[in-house]
């Protein structure tokens, strides 16, 4: 018996649903004002704030660019100096890559992954919470380094031996590396709860096969945190165990190793980039069949090069390391793997062209993002393959090629997306409608003026123009192109900033949104915008990769009177459980109850960060209070955790 044979749609009286609504509030609402905002649950919530959060940090790092390229707009400028050039470099390369990219897609993550698959929240709602209070925290952290003059300059990447002891005496790298902890921190613990969550939180009847493909994304992301997080994390531990305890572990001359700390840092780093790229095609891939009205086609292929991207992106770090002398064989097997890694993104490439093909495109704002997308993803995956190359990339190592090549992958082909995912998904996030003039105009300035920022350097990085470096003399040929760059980046802040402004004005002012703006084909798209605190009154049973573009649409479920039926109806969501199901089917299995609002989260993640500070201070009484507390409020979070659930 099949999983839609066991549940039955659920046909209530009329007039029920109001008062059905009332009771559902009830038990779901949150406390009003700022004791609601602190003691949350709520996964929609959450995602929304990882989202505005990492925004705000996206804003700051711009303006920190602009910094930057006004310093390099004209030969020998004295705009800004060495240290605070270094500086600048720093935080904009930490913020974009630890502080929005993984985060603003984590926040997406949130507040879709529970609506596709049909489930009322994450898996671990109060790890949900402290996984964002421990980003916040994280980023307060780092930035606080400008409040005691003592901000990190030694670039995002934080090489050793230069971090370590010896050579950074001030407190500015442990802002650095105590924040990256604790970001690796967050990210892990999210990703466990993405992955838990689609495997065990599927609706009824949603069988691998009938996943979203948005869903696939984010769990090959999840995959990929799981194995690759950990080791940034550990190295910037031991970094700081170096700086903190007096260790060697990267001192050469106490017999330590330079070279693992990179090892460490860029198998993460390499595969960071299709954690982030692959929540962006996930999107993309989301959003290009319902513009074009058409299935996806290739739904098989596109999640299969999804896995294999995963898969292969573990062995492609060395390649960041050709010039530090790995030797011939090994240097050899990374770049084929570099290359290989290119098919399975020209098999989602020819999978959405195709799409288009077989539809009709409507261009849309988001979908003009995506088309945006698709040129700027294509360029840059031309120069990907170029510096996979092993004599041309020891040729370009450390020039403006490489920068340009990173930022039309990690800025074009990530944030484009992103823009995409905002126009289309936040009139669910917040029931109003975005201004679609302002969208086009935001969009047309910055895919142009993209190529005007990014491009040339490409030129620049060939005519010998390296990175790191705050001023220039006249007369390398350099200076006309880096007046173009740092224009281009100028405008390209002003069609961000259109975007940002259309999203602030249309939260208060917008037009109300339909449930369904777009016709969408999952299920998200079947609950009222906003979403209700509840998601789903009763949990709909799936049958097709596309359940709303079926004849009727999703029938919903009854509850029954076993344990594994009995959360499925409206029954289950007033008593704020959520059913769980088991196998490649998606069987219903048990019932989950979901923890109400609480402190908790927000209490362990304050205890580590009190922590972190007594670290930073060599401070033995802050240490104490931090690490009681902190133990205390988690010893408590797992004792009540039966009693809140009951």
């Amino acid at each position: 018996m099949t999983a839609v044979e066991e549940v039955r749609p659920d046909v209530r009286p009329e007039g029920e649903p109001r008062a059905e609504e009332e009771r559902l509030a009830a038990a779901w609402e949150d406390p009003p004002g700022l004791i609601g905002f602190f003691t949350t649950v709520d996964h929609k919530r959450i995602g929304v704030r990882y989202i505005v959060t990492a925004f705000v940090l996206f804003a700051l790092a711009g303006l920190m660019a602009l910094g930057m390229r006004a310093q390099l707009a004209r030969p020998d400028e004295h705009l800004v100096g060495p240290q605070a050039y270094n500086e600048l470099f720093t935080m904009h390369g930490t913020i974009m890559i630890f502080l929005f990219n993984t985060p603003v897609l984590a926040g997406f993550g949130n507040y879709l992954l529970p609506l596709m698959l049909g489930t009322r929240d994450m898996a671990f709602p109060r790890l949900n919470a402290f996984s964002y209070w421990i980003f916040l925290g994280a980023s307060t952290f780092m930035l606080s380094s400008a409040l005691v003059g003592q901000v990190p300059a030694t670039g995002w990447f934080a090489y050793v031996p230069l971090t370590g002891p010896q050579f950074a005496t001030d407190r500015a790298v442990d802002f650095w590396g105590l924040g990256v902890v604790f970001i690796g921190i967050s990210t892990t613990a999210g990703a466990i709860n993405f992955l838990v969550t689609a495997q065990k939180l599927r609706a009824p009847g949603m069988a691998l096969h009938r996943i979203p493909l948005f869903v696939w994304s984010i769990l090959a992301m999840a995959l990929m945190v799981v194995f690759a997080v950990p080791a940034v994390t550990l190295a910037a531990g031991l970094l700081e165990l170096d700086r903190l305890a007096g260790m060697a572990i990267f001192d050469p001359q106490l017999g330590g190793q330079v070279l693992l700390y990179q090892h460490l840092f860029w198998f993460w780093g390499h595969p960071e980039v299709y954690i982030l790229f692959l929540p962006a095609v996930g999107m993309v891939s989301s959003i290009i069949p319902i513009a074009s009205r058409e299935r996806h086609a290739g739904y098989l292929w596109v999640v299969t090069a999804f896995l294999a991207i995963a898969f292969i992106s573990f062995g492609v770090w060395v390649h960041h390391m050709f010039a530090t002398g790995v030797p011939a064989q090994a240097a050899g097997l990374f770049s084929a793997a570099s290359l290989v890694i290119a098919l399975p993104s020209g098999v989602l490439y020819f999978c959405w062209i195709a799409t288009m093909l077989l539809g009709r495109v409507r261009f849309t704002v988001p979908m003009l993002f995506c088309a945006g997308f698709l040129g700027i993803f294509l360029a840059g995956g031309i120069t990907g393959v170029m510096v996979a190359v092993l004599p041309f990339d020891v040729q370009v190592t450390d020039s403006y090629f490489i920068v340009a090549h990173f930022h039309y992958v990690l800025n074009g082909a990530v944030v484009f997306p992103i823009f995409a995912a905002v126009y289309h998904w936040f009139p669910k996030m917040i029931g109003r409608e975005l201004s679609a003039r302002l969208g086009r105009w935001s969009f047309w300035i910055m895919v142009i003026s993209f190529q005007f920022t990014f491009f040339p350097m490409h030129v620049l990085g060939l005519l010998g123009m390296p990175r790191r470096i705050y001023t220039y003399e006249g007369g390398l040929g350099w200076d006309t192109l880096n007046l173009v760059v740092s224009i281009g980046g100028a405008v390209f802040g002003l069609g961000v900033l259109l975007t940002l402004v259309n999203v602030a004005w249309s939260w208060r002012r917008g037009a109300p949104a339909p449930a369904d703006p777009w016709g969408g084909d999952t299920l998200e798209w079947s609950v009222a915008s906003p979403t209700p605190e509840w998601n789903f009154a009763a949990i709909p049973v799936v049958d097709d990769v596309s359940p709303l573009w079926v004849e009727g649409g999703p029938v919903v479920a009854a509850g029954g009177e076993d344990e594994a039926t009995r959360s499925l109806g409206v029954e289950g969501a007033e008593a704020r459980t959520t059913p769980i199901t088991r196998g490649l089917e998606a069987r219903p299995a048990g019932t989950m109850p979901i923890p109400g609002p609480t402190w908790l989260p927000l209490c362990v993640a304050a205890g580590i960060f009190v922590v972190a500070f007594g670290a930073l201070y060599r401070s033995i009484p802050v240490l104490v209070v931090g690490a009681a507390a902190g133990i205390a409020a988690l010893v408590w979070w797992l004792w009540r955790t039966e009693e809140d659930l009951r």
